[in-house]
């Protein structure tokens, strides 16, 4: 017989306590986006990468960066949204599901300068 207690299923699992509910969700979300994008038929989304989630405090918004955001791939995520936040809500348990804003990660042009800048001859 194992000396360990057994944990009551409605005890919070303690590795969820630290490691913050925005966080996971921010995971989780990235993840769902990222998965779905490559469901999606539209070559409007075809080079578009998901770089990473910022869910408000709240849950009720979340900022999804990408690589890159050309016209056509904004109207593309704005026909698809709806789709991309149903698929959240089946992966996730919450009470509402995080309304889905698209924006372009500032960092991947920053690192675009950066390699320009570094490469010999550049600048």
């Amino acid at each position: 017989m194992s000396s360990r207690p057994r944990r009551d299923s409605s005890m919070p699992d303690p590795s969820a306590r630290r490691y913050p509910r925005t966080a996971r969700v921010n995971h989780v979300v990235q993840e769902v986006v990222a998965d779905e994008l490559e469901r999606i038929d539209d070559d409007r989304l075809e080079l578009v990468t998901v770089t990473g989630v910022e869910v408000d405090p709240d849950l009720r918004h979340a900022t999804v960066w990408l690589s890159s955001l050309s016209e056509s791939a904004e109207e593309a995520l704005a026909q698809h949204r709806v789709r991309l936040q149903a698929a959240i809500a089946r992966q996730m348990r919450m009470k509402r599901t995080p309304e889905l804003r698209f924006r372009t990660d500032p960092a991947v042009e920053t690192g675009r300068r950066v390699e320009d800048i570094l490469r010999p001859g550049g600048r």
